[in-house]
C-alpha cells in the first residue's frame, strides 16, 4: 500500500522556522522525484520545491527561494522541507508528491497545515 505521510506542520510566528517531513512507503522511493506543493484557502495548489530522485537537483518557486530548502534521505524514504523566515503568506496546507522517473505514476500525501501568525 502506497503511503505518503506528511508531518511537522503547525502554528508558527512570522520569522520562525518549521521543518516538514514526508515519509514514503509502498514504492521504491529512490526512483521517484519528490515535490512539495501548498494550497492556501481560496487559492490553487502551487508548486513550492522539487528534488530529483537522487537528490542532486532542486528547484524552488520564486516566492520561497532563499528561505526554503528541500532535501531527501533515500535510506529513510523521507523528503524534507526546511522553511525559514516564514511569512503569513506561507500559510497553507503543504502536500508532498512523488513522481516516478520511469512511468506516469504519481502519489500525493494527505497534507499538513502550516499557519504563520502572531
Amino acid at each position: 500500500q502506497v503511503q505518503l505521510v506528511e508531518s511537522g506542520g503547525g502554528l508558527v510566528q512570522p520569522g520562525g522556522s518549521l521543518r516538514l517531513s514526508c515519509a514514503a512507503s509502498g514504492f521504491t522511493f529512490s526512483t521517484y522525484g519528490m515535490s512539495w506543493y501548498r494550497q492556501a484557502p481560496g487559492k490553487e495548489r502551487e508548486l513550492v520545491a522539487t528534488i530529483s530522485s537522487a537528490g542532486g537537483r532542486t528547484n524552488y518557486a520564486d516566492s520561497v527561494k532563499g528561505r526554503v530548502t528541500i532535501s531527501r534521505d533515500n535510506a529513510k524514504n523521507t523528503v524534507y522541507l526546511q522553511m525559514n523566515s516564514l511569512k503569513p503568506e506561507d500559510t497553507a496546507v503543504y502536500y508532498c508528491k512523488a513522481d516516478s522517473i520511469w512511468s506516469r505514476l504519481t502519489y500525493w500525501g494527505q497534507g499538513t497545515q502550516v499557519i504563520v501568525s502572531s
